[in-house]
């Protein structure tokens, strides 16, 4: 029974990580298109309700693969609960994970309907910043600290562990708080310097998932950062490298 529990709990994600997949690689999400000038000038509920759920999806495809040794030490602590109770325990650690991900659509949304009213060399100046940022903070100690929290499953479970259903929700946050902590500046980067495009989601899926899953993945932080700084760097000397970098998510 314990056996076959385990086995929900993986083929319940790898469906969930599956299809969002899918839906990603169907529909993309575009910079351009969720936020454009139309919703610029009169943005609705409906619109960031849209938003947020394709971005959710996104965080799905993105950050779940990652997540799997957190979540499957998780599921190996809940041996001890019947299968049912802990199919539950482990759907609730997870999916209060994905929720916190979702939520930091919104946040998002505003900051690209205020990206997409500023004319293109504003945009080109706040793409070099954002850039440069996101490569500091690559190379910042808060960095290593989220990330060694991400990569340390168990540590993690020492340092936070709760009992219960409250202690799931608590848990998935504490575990997502630390992984948003970690990945946000790539983040900002997929939407003001890459527009969302299908490329920067697989290039920033790709270095999220080495930094937490490699061996040398502090090193993999500090070689995206310092990339990302030059990069920064060479778009504040050409503004008009910004419009490449976008044009590469068509």
């Amino acid at each position: 029974m314990q056996d076959r529990a385990l086995i929900a709990v993986y083929g319940g994600l790898l469906a969930v990580t599956v299809a969002a997949w899918v839906s990603l690689l169907r529909s993309p999400m575009s910079g351009d298109d969720m936020t454009g000038m139309q919703m610029v000038m009169a943005p609705t509920a409906a619109d960031a309700i849209a938003y947020v759920s394709a971005w959710g999806v996104m965080m799905a495809a993105m950050m779940l693969p990652s997540a799997l040794p957190m979540i499957g030490l998780y599921a190996a602590t809940q041996r001890g609960a019947g299968g049912l109770a802990r199919v539950a325990a482990v759907a609730t650690f997870a999916a209060t994970y994905l929720v916190l991900w979702t939520v930091s659509g919104l946040p998002i949304y505003f900051s690209g309907l205020a990206l997409m009213a500023l004319t293109p060399l504003t945009v080109a100046y706040v793409t070099a910043g954002v850039l440069v940022t996101a490569g500091v903070f690559q190379l910042s100690p808060l960095k290593q600290v989220c990330l060694r929290h991400c990569r340390s499953p168990f540590g993690f479970f020492m340092g936070h562990w709760r009992g219960g259903w409250r202690g799931a929700v608590a848990m998935g946050w504490d575990h997502a708080a630390y992984c948003l902590g970690c990945c946000w500046a790539l983040m900002i980067v997929l939407v003001v310097a890459g527009a969302m495009g299908l490329p920067w989601v697989l290039l920033i899926a790709s270095v999220v998932a080495a930094e937490k899953l490699l061996s040398c993945g502090e090193w993999v932080a500090r070689a995206s950062g310092a990339v990302l700084i030059l990069l920064g760097l060479a778009v504040a000397v050409h503004p008009n490298l910004a419009s490449v970098l976008r044009g590469l998510a068509g």
